[in-house]
């Protein structure tokens, strides 16, 4: 190995590390241990399509999109901006997230499981009113359905348009089936099990979805305002762009988002090229993302 590639190699290291606390935590490096390292049945392999969907650098864009896209129910804006604490602790909100999402993902069926039940137990004293004075609870079946159809729509759009391979139309289907059961486990109800239904299921949704005043207040706070030093701002900047790239039209009408028409095209490139930043450092940390009696996951 020459001088150049070593300082290559250890400059994607720092990168890939920097991202992994800043997007898991500063004890990244033992919940890893513990999720890929963990002896024990698992639900899905590296050649399932969520396996694939949920290790991609894809997920940076899609999860921007995913809670864009989750805010125009107000309901679920109000137990997000209630609950928890996406202003005052945004990367703590993250990080549990990220780990819920790994966990249920690349972990053991029994560390899933325990995960589930925490975040239900937690569903189950979130509860209050939405602008409207509409009474909310997050244990609401058709309220977590909601946020599941957002999530897996946006991961499965963002994998579709930046990862270096796209799903097949099988595999698309088999994604939507197999992001389903986690959904089913924290108590959604009716959640669709391929792509025709994930696209039937956010349109049957539309005549509940709207722009709230908190909703517009975690756009710009995502998008203009993000609780980064300025020297990270950009890079941040080129996956905000390809999450608002994917929205559907009307969710960036309704969240007042000037990206139509050409300027819709110039997000996605700056998202694709934000997005194979990303899954270049993230190669630097890939050996810790190994199952014993598993292949590693790409």
């Amino acid at each position: 190995m020459s001088v150049v590639d070593d300082i290559g190699r250890q400059a994607q290291r720092r990168l890939g590390n920097a991202l992994r606390a800043r997007v898991a935590g500063d004890d990244a490096s033992e919940r890893a241990a513990v999720i890929w390292g963990r002896v024990g049945e698992r639900r899905f392999t590296p050649d399932d399509p969520v396996w694939r969907v949920h290790a991609d650098a894809a997920m940076f864009p899609g999860g921007v999109g995913a809670l864009l896209l989750q805010s125009l129910h107000p309901s679920a804006m109000a137990g997000v901006a209630g609950h928890s604490g996406y202003r005052s602790d945004p990367w703590g909100r993250l990080q549990r997230t990220s780990h819920f999402l790994a966990t249920t993902t690349f972990g053991t069926v029994e560390d899933a499981d325990e995960a589930i039940a925490r975040v239900r137990s937690i569903h189950e004293r979130v509860r209050g009113k939405d602008e409207d004075g509409v009474p909310y609870r997050a244990s609401d079946p058709d309220l977590l359905s909601w946020v599941h159809v957002a999530e897996a729509w946006s991961f499965l759009t963002a994998h579709q348009r930046y990862a270096s391979t796209p799903l097949d139309p099988d595999e698309a289907d088999a994604y939507v089936e197999q992001s389903a059961v986690v959904a089913r486990l924290l108590g959604a109800d009716a959640v669709p099990t391929d792509v025709a239904g994930l696209h039937a299921a956010l349109e049957s949704y539309r005549p509940v979805l709207r722009a709230t005043d908190a909703a517009r207040d975690a756009a710009r706070f995502l998008l203009l305002d993000p609780p980064l030093p300025w020297t990270q701002r950009a890079g941040y900047g080129l996956l905000a762009s390809g999450g608002v790239a994917i929205l559907p039209d009307w969710a960036r009408r309704e969240l007042r988002l000037p990206v139509h028409g050409p300027v819709r095209g110039a997000a996605g490139v700056l998202g694709l090229v934000g997005t194979k930043a990303v899954r270049w450092a993230m190669a630097g940390v890939a050996e810790e993302r190994r199952v014993e009696g598993l292949s590693p996951s790409s």
